[in-house]
């Protein structure tokens, strides 16, 4: 499989928590759409991105993200992932509650110089919240297919 910058994105930044890796991988101006509060917000740059990371991160300290699907075309790369964690801090603002989570989600980048400069990003936060009782309850738990 080739190896593409989501996957070094993945991997280092969330599966390591190396931050340094943000610096290195996303452009000072990059933006971020899909991981700010409220539909039309962003995150632009690593300082932006940051606090994001800093809060998922504290909530699921074990976060784990697969990259199971990659297709690229021109400066866009997508991929599928798969997430896993078990929810273990209040930082989202939902006192910790121990539970594993496992949910989906699509990013795609469009890549420069090396550098992510843009990310759509569609994971199931609602999946998320049912899965630690945020949410409306679960009409059924299907296991995600790798």
């Amino acid at each position: 499989m080739t190896k593409t910058i989501a996957h070094e994105w993945f991997e280092e930044v969330w599966n390591k928590h190396q931050i340094q890796a943000i610096d290195r991988l996303l452009a000072p101006d990059a933006i971020a759409h899909g991981l700010g509060d409220g539909p039309d917000a962003v995150l632009r740059g690593p300082a932006g991105f940051r606090p994001f990371f800093q809060k998922f991160t504290q909530a699921f300290p074990d976060i784990h993200v697969e990259v199971a699907d990659t297709i690229m075309e021109g400066d866009k790369l997508a991929a599928r992932c798969l997430v896993t964690g078990t929810h273990l801090g209040d930082s989202l603002g939902v006192p910790a509650t121990g539970r594993r989570v496992e949910f989906g989600g699509i990013a795609i980048l469009r890549v420069k110089d090396g550098k992510i400069v843009e990310g759509w990003n569609h994971f199931d936060f609602q999946v998320l919240a049912q899965q630690i009782g945020f949410g409306p309850p679960e009409v059924s738990s299907p296991r995600i297919p790798a």
